[in-house]
């Protein structure tokens, strides 16, 4: 394996950023461009990210998704790493993780000894005593203004329709703040929420999400017979939805990544070597920030020990590859490891001792390979 087989985010032109951007623009927003070349002639849009959605895998797997794939098929680059919190945030506020600093899974903060989990809005092992959103501030942590705060100012009404622990979480605050929210509490619940906040203003933007194709991903794996029948209900999702909009409506259904099946695991956690000079370790298993107290030796070992299949880049190189984008904030920058490490091929470096459950899991991302990368953009117009 080698480095040849991981690709650079199309920021600008053809990644996750910018999709959101060129919504606005299309729905008459003033202050960017349609960089995708949508055209959408419409007062409302429903944005559906699919979680785990990977363009590859719904490509090989078109016969249980007949409604998706017959739409035109375009790609987007989810941005790096290509994981959740990192994603959603981008497709938030339109920024690269360069600019609005969510850097990974897990990372570290300045001053701070723990990891800092950004899906969860929490140290790491800190205990149930610490208050996160009044300790990590979300405005703080990003403080970049959201797609849903310049939707509001341009007189669009912006409403995510989303799982209940989602509403008020640091990480909702940090990326969908501005605008309002809606539980859905089922699958039906979330079609007929998408279906009534569209309705609710004469100009209108919804984003609504859906998780369980990537928890079935992680547990059974992207190439399961539970992740093909999982992407038929996400299909029959999107159809309910497309079939019911309104007039000068589009539904937009996109992805925060894909995701592949790890075979090669590497567990820092009993390897002899690999904790030598490591302070901590952030992200996940396929795109690791390593911290260090000497990251010139930690990187002679890790290339050393971890092969072909892995790449080892200090923060300088991979700041300057454009892996986190063509703009790095002083914040954003002070995240990111000493050293970053993305697999190449199926591998992963992971935690049996303290990520259990992440150690076990079948479906992996983060990497910057095309089956990670490369999410699905979707349209339909009413």
């Amino acid at each position: 394996m080698s480095d040849d087989l991981l690709l650079t985010p199309r920021y600008g032109t053809a990644a996750l950023s910018d999709l959101l951007p060129s919504v606005l623009t299309c729905l008459g927003a003033p202050g960017d461009t349609d960089r995708l070349g949508l055209e959408l002639e419409v007062d409302r849009v429903c944005v559906l990210l699919v979680d785990g959605l990977g363009a590859q895998a719904l490509a090989a797997e078109s016969a249980a998704a007949p409604f998706l794939t017959s739409l035109p098929e375009v790609t987007l680059d989810a941005g790096f790493p290509s994981t959740t919190a990192t994603s959603l945030t981008t497709l938030g506020t339109g920024l690269p993780s360069g600019e609005h600093g969510i850097v990974g899974y897990s990372m570290r903060l300045p001053g701070e000894e723990r990891l800092f989990n950004s899906l969860r809005w929490q140290l790491i092992g800190a205990g149930p005593k610490v208050e996160a959103l009044t300790a990590f501030p979300p405005d703080r942590i990003q403080p970049h203004r959201t797609v849903f705060e310049r939707a509001t100012e341009a007189g669009i009404a912006a409403v995510q329709v989303a799982p209940s622990y989602q509403d008020g979480s640091g990480l909702t605050l940090a990326g969908w703040r501005g605008g309002g929210f809606r539980t859905a509490f089922s699958v039906g619940d979330l079609v007929d929420g998408v279906l009534t906040a569209l309705t609710s203003a004469p100009k209108t933007l919804v984003y609504t999400y859906h998780s369980e194709l990537d928890t079935t991903g992680h547990a059974r794996g992207p190439a399961s017979r539970a992740w093909r029948f999982e992407l038929a209900n996400v299909d029959r999702i999107a159809a309910e939805i497309a079939a019911r909009l309104p007039a000068r409506s589009a539904l937009v259904v996109t992805a925060d990544h894909g995701m592949v099946e790890l075979v090669e695991r590497i567990d820092f956690d009993t390897h002899p070597y690999l904790s030598d000079n490591v302070l901590a370790l952030g992200g996940e298993p396929r795109a690791r920030h390593v911290y260090t107290d000497d990251s010139a030796a930690v990187a002679d070992t890790w290339r050393e020990m971890l092969g072909a299949g892995f790449l080892v880049r200090t923060r300088e190189e991979a700041i300057d590859a454009g892996w986190f984008g063509p703009i790095l904030t002083r914040d954003a920058a002070a995240r990111i490891g000493d050293l970053v490490v993305v697999a190449c091929g199926d591998g992963g470096v992971v935690r049996s001792g303290a990520e259990p459950l992440q150690s076990i899991m079948v479906g992996h991302h983060g990497s910057l390979t095309a089956a990670e990368l490369r999410v699905p953009l979707r349209i339909h117009r009413a």
